[in-house]
């Protein structure tokens, strides 16, 4: 199957940069003039609505000491990126400023209480009609198997990572987390591709996957170089990855 996943280097959280935030409509476009695909991160707001936006805490990105669950849509568009005057997006005006033109990597960020057929419904509702290619991973396998099923030809693919609990953690946290780092449960899950942490590489269980294998977050050329002795394709931030001859 013919995907930009295995063709175009991944804007983490769109092309940002000390002007331009990150998860912001600038980064966004910026991302898009330069011909890379798209990754972003959506969750809900307290009155479950979805906005872009990587942390549940507003503080790193808004200076605001409230958590994005905590704040109703018409709260979070009241607030402005630290030394910015643009504002955390909404999923519709990501897609109006992406307009097709770039493909989509969305990550549902794994909120608590949350259940996977709900998120994936809200995504689903705020997807339909466009015409761009996308894709939607999430470190939630439950949240990647429920939008699955509602959208079989979507590429649908697994976060994980080695360092993703401590010992310190519940048990039940450990156990959930040891299961998904170690790709155990994509035969109840078949994703379409994994996107593994590239400090936690090489793995052998990420060697061992069939399908599209994707590193994050890739900081340099040099991270790059050595992420593309184990995977496919890289989600990058902070200098400007080549894009591939076809």
């Amino acid at each position: 199957m013919k995907t930009f996943l295995t063709r175009l280097p991944v804007a983490h959280r769109g092309l940002h940069d000390s002007e331009k935030p990150e998860n912001s409509l600038s980064a966004f476009r910026a991302a898009v003039e330069h011909g890379y695909a798209i990754e972003t991160d959506v969750r809900f707001t307290k009155d479950k609505r979805l906005v872009v936006m990587h942390d549940d805490n507003l503080q790193r990105m808004t200076g605001d000491p409230r958590t994005v669950s905590e704040c109703t849509m018409s709260e979070i568009k009241a607030l402005k990126f630290v030394g910015s005057d643009e504002t955390i997006p909404t999923v519709a005006e990501f897609l109006e400023a992406v307009n097709g033109t770039s493909p989509l990597l969305i990550e549902i960020k794994d909120m608590p209480g949350v259940k996977g057929k709900e998120v994936a419904k809200a995504l689903s509702e705020a997807m339909k009609g466009y015409g761009g290619e996308y894709a939607v991973q999430s470190f939630n396998p439950l949240y990647v198997k429920a939008y699955k099923k509602l959208h079989p030809a979507v590429m649908c693919g697994v976060l994980a990572s080695t360092g993703m609990y401590q010992k310190s953690d519940p048990l039940i946290w450990r156990t959930k987390m040891y299961l998904v780092s170690r790709l155990k449960l994509n035969f109840y899950i078949k994703p379409d591709f994994v996107s593994y942490d590239i400090w936690s590489l090489p793995q052998k269980w990420v060697t061992k996957f069939k399908g599209i294998k994707l590193a994050w977050t890739i900081g340099s050329p040099e991270l790059e170089e050595k992420a593309r002795k184990y995977v496919d394709n890289i989600i990058f931030e902070n200098y400007c990855a080549e894009i591939p001859k076809p």
